[in-house]
């Protein structure tokens, strides 16, 4: 059970969606990290559309008991969270969580721009875990 199949469990915070709605913030669903050692964050963005510079502002956020969550300070984190803009976009960013919350999540604090639309999803790969095979 060496293969990264058993070993990781994905879990998504964001669902895929057009992120075009002003309201703020949108908030990703929390994933509980108990029984794992680690996690890892992808963000999967599309083309960035709008007009006015659009921009769109993704975070990492922990929490102890998964109702209130606060910003992951940058020293608990590996890689950097995306402020996706025009030069950005098209990407996958991948972000580790270094932290030690029981449950993170992914929301976009902050929208710039006429209407910043952005088809996005975020996605929590839970690794180490404590019993395996992982389901």
């Amino acid at each position: 059970m060496r293969d990264l199949r058993n070993n990781i469990a994905a879990v998504v915070s964001l669902p895929p969606a057009n992120r075009s709605d002003p309201s703020l913030p949108i908030n990703g669903t929390g994933v509980d990290l108990s029984g794992y050692n680690g996690a890892l964050v992808l963000i999967n963005v599309g083309t960035i559309g709008g007009s006015a510079s659009p921009s769109q502002t993704f975070e990492v956020q922990d929490s102890d008991d998964n109702a209130t969550f606060t910003a992951v300070a940058d020293a608990f984190l590996d890689g950097a969270e995306p402020v996706v803009a025009a030069a950005n976009d098209e990407q996958l960013h991948v972000i580790g969580y270094l932290g030690i919350k029981r449950y993170i999540r992914v929301a976009i604090t902050a929208k710039v721009g006429t209407t910043p639309a952005l088809i996005a999803d975020a996605i929590v790969l839970r690794n180490g875990s404590r019993k395996r095979p992982v389901t």
